[in-house]
């Protein structure tokens, strides 16, 4: 990134990529940008990271993300639960992972880790700056207005990490179709009352959430048939959801102190597109739903782990801006999903009796370990299966194609002690994995060309483990399979594919 002053009037920024946003989303995309050897500006209105409590769920895929760039040890050693629901119907969403469950991390622990992981990146981090406008032709010119005047910032590529109510999405007008709240959730932190914990406990006139940790007690409430209420960016005040939460439990709360007072509606909506040429989109600002589940803060982590490695590989000229259209093809996907099993979970969750018979029904079903493992992988996001060879992926591909490269213990060829799988992507590469102990010669002059973006490793799985002896995989980036064989048919394809065209000898 360089600086320059034109007059003395507004700063110059030019950089590769402008993230607008460092929630979540925004600083995980930052630091990937900066593995991949990428230049980064990040803007945020915000002083800081957020002081809210708002999201506290980490699930089991995000923590594996998190583990592959050495970022859990700063975390320590969170709670779990293993059990969590699908609206509202208890869920074990224990599977195989090196961290199964849900964890229970503050969202601004979860911000404050990444933005000091991006920093230590050389991301360049600025604080107080609100985007005001944007033209994205050739490149991009986008003007913010900071704590000392205004900036121009001129980058490669635009992404929007700025939330629901995103600045980026409205000045580009990106088509966002879906439905607007319907219903809602009142929320609230609270010191100072005693109220029995309360699992998604059903009631005669509504639902109602309680749990109290370290003496603040948070509430949920929503009666059955209330409407989502026009709040515009207003929250509710604390006697509106001390009034619903004694309609619904009979109890008094207002004598509490209010920590925190919010409300969370059922819309439903998506991005039509997430690129739109050299403005992406990723977290809310790309879809927005109910955070049933915890959901909303790990798909938004999901994006940009999916993102990141791509844009910083186009930047560098290593690979052509097609790679770009598989991060749409595959979160947009995958948003979908998700999006569609949230508005599954709101009906569960919200409707009154007339969902009774479905709940029953679910109930039922969950028992059978098949539908608990359906259900389990999607809200985890450990099911996830992306189309890396084609127009579809076919039953008889291999079963890792697609998939994450689950973690496991190596020996490796030359001695010295095991290692697990999710150490050999911290460096953000891709990783070429022969699985025979000493590595086919073939497979060594295949990928040769490309041994600057992609590891070649030979290594033995140790038994017992998800890996199988013989065989080689091709890993990208972000830790999912995309081609898997005992030879090398078809490495250089997946190579190219995924890494861009080989590099020519000197």
């Amino acid at each position: 990134m360089t600086t320059d002053h034109q007059d003395t009037d507004t700063a110059i920024l030019d950089t590769d990529v402008l993230v607008v946003g460092a929630g979540p989303a925004g600083l995980m995309l930052a630091t990937e940008l900066r593995l991949g050897g990428a230049e980064v500006v990040v803007v945020d209105q915000r002083p800081g990271p957020t002081t809210e409590s708002r999201a506290s769920t980490l699930h089991a895929r995000t923590m594996e993300i998190l583990d592959s760039r050495g970022l859990l040890d700063e975390l320590g050693t969170p709670p779990c639960e293993p059990r969590g629901h699908f609206g509202g119907v208890p869920l074990d969403l224990t599977l195989p992972s090196s961290h199964p469950g849900q964890w229970k991390v503050a969202q601004t622990r979860t911000e404050e880790l990444l933005q000091r992981r991006a920093a230590e990146l050389g991301a360049d981090l600025r604080r107080r700056h609100q985007l005001l406008s944007l033209t994205a032709e050739d490149g991009v010119e986008a003007e913010a207005i900071g704590p000392y005047g205004p900036v121009r910032i001129r980058a490669r590529y635009l992404v929007g990490c700025d939330g629901e109510d995103s600045t980026v999405r409205r000045l580009v007008r990106a088509p966002f179709p879906g439905r607007d709240a319907a219903r809602e959730l009142l929320r609230a932190d609270v010191s100072g009352v005693e109220v029995a914990d309360r699992r998604f406990q059903r009631l005669e006139h509504g639902l109602a959430i309680a749990a109290t940790r370290e003496g603040v007690t948070r509430v949920m409430v929503h009666e059955f048939g209330r409407p989502a209420a026009e709040r515009g960016s207003a929250e509710p005040d604390f006697a509106e959801v001390t009034h619903v939460w004694k309609r619904v439990t009979g109890e008094d709360i207002s004598q509490g102190t209010p920590l925190w007072v919010n409300a969370f509606g059922d819309a439903n909506r998506q991005l039509a597109h997430y690129r739109h040429g050299r403005v992406l989109f990723a977290g809310d600002a790309a879809h927005r739903q109910m955070p049933s589940g915890g959901q909303a803060l790990n798909l938004g982590v999901q994006d940009a782990f999916n993102l990141g490695w791509k844009l910083a590989a186009v930047v560098r000229g290593s690979a052509g801006e097609d790679l770009l259209d598989t991060y749409h093809s595959e979160r947009h996907t995958v948003g979908r999903q998700v999006l569609a099993n949230i508005r599954a979970q709101v009906e569960l969750l919200l409707g009154g009796p007339e969902v009774e018979p479905a709940r029953a029904l679910l109930t039922e079903l969950v028992a059978l370990d098949g539908v608990r493992q359906h259900l389990a992988g999607m809200i985890s996001g450990l099911g996830i299966r992306y189309d890396v060879e084609g127009p579809e992926i076919h039953s008889a591909a291999h079963p890792l194609l697609g998939r994450r490269l689950p973690d496991a213990w190596l020996e490796p060829a030359e001695g010295g002690a095991r290692r697990r799988t999710t150490e050999l992507l911290r460096t953000g590469r891709g990783l070429l994995l022969s699985l025979d102990g000493d590595g086919a010669p073939a497979l060594r002059a295949t990928a040769a060309p490309w041994s600057d973006r992609v590891a070649f490793v030979a290594d033995r799985p140790v038994a017992g483990g998800p890996l199988s002896a013989g065989q080689t995989l091709l890993v990208r980036p972000d830790g999912y399979v995309a081609w898997a064989g005992s030879g090398a048919a078809g490495l250089a394809r997946a190579l190219t594919r995924w890494f861009g065209t080989a590099a020519a000898d000197d």
